[in-house]
């Protein structure tokens, strides 16, 4: 399927490319860190990984999930860059936020500064999540990626997780399986499937994604949200352990649940 990344590419570069490559600067930042012995790379020592300082000159083998460190801080070595992040409330998914901080400032600054992939510049988020809207955002480098993530033509299902302000009841599911119709688009907008969890909660799967989409269909059944959390992406489901603020990689069983 296009728009997923391969893994079993193994590049030769030289470790201040590397660096360049994730995001630590220009090149010749890059090389003054090789150069003041503040790069280590994990190699096998001994039947076990251990971490030795960067030469100055020489080619590695690179392959994603390479691990080194940079001034004491552990990274892997990712050629494209696929992350989740669980967003907590009082936050803007935009790089220049009007109101609230920006999620990007819970990235560290090699992620954001990661050099261009195409039209990608860092990182950026898949779609967008209200400042008071919570759970799973997906970000990226990878063009195809993002696009294949996003596209309504997808059809990628997301999981919504509702605390509504009055008791929810079942003609309210009747009506968002059955479409209702918002203020922008004649055309009813429907709930790919929809469930009471209990009497003021609901969750909502939705394949498309327009404008305060879920506030909107809520409202149009005659309630209102009052807690509105994204708990799933296709198969990918946000993990227990996965605390608000935090962020981690995208392993590959993880990209396997998002391709279906």
């Amino acid at each position: 399927m296009t728009g997923f990344p391969r893994h079993d590419t193994i590049a030769a570069m030289l470790i201040q490319d590397l660096l360049y490559s994730q995001g630590f600067g220009t090149r010749r930042i890059c090389a003054g860190l090789v150069q003041q012995g503040l790069v280590e790379v994990y190699m096998p020592q001994a039947g076990e990984l251990r971490p030795h300082v960067a030469p100055t000159s020489g080619e590695y083998k690179v392959v994603d999930g390479l691990r080194y460190r940079v001034q004491g801080v552990e990274w892997e070595y990712h050629a494209l860059a696929y992350l989740m992040l669980h967003k907590p409330a009082g936050t803007e998914c935009s790089q220049k936020p009007s109101t609230w901080p920006s999620i990007y400032t819970l990235l560290p600054a090699p992620l954001r500064q990661r050099p261009a992939k195409g039209a990608v510049q860092g990182v950026q988020a898949i779609g967008r999540l209200d400042q008071d809207t919570t759970g799973l955002l997906l970000l990226s480098d990878d063009g195809q990626f993002i696009h294949r993530m996003s596209s309504p033509k997808k059809h990628v299902p997301k999981v919504y997780d509702i605390t509504a302000r009055h008791p929810v009841d079942a003609k309210q599911v009747e009506r968002l399986l059955a479409g209702v119709v918002l203020d922008d688009d004649p055309k009813p907008v429907r709930a790919a499937a929809c469930e009471i969890v209990d009497t003021h909660r609901l969750r909502l799967t939705l394949t498309e994604g327009k404008y305060h989409q879920v506030k909107r269909m809520v409202a149009a059944v005659g309630n209102r949200v009052e807690a509105l959390r994204r708990s799933r992406i296709g198969g990918l489901a946000l993990p227990a352990d996965l605390a608000p603020g935090q962020w981690r990689w995208l392993r590959e069983d993880d990209l396997a649940l998002l391709r279906g």
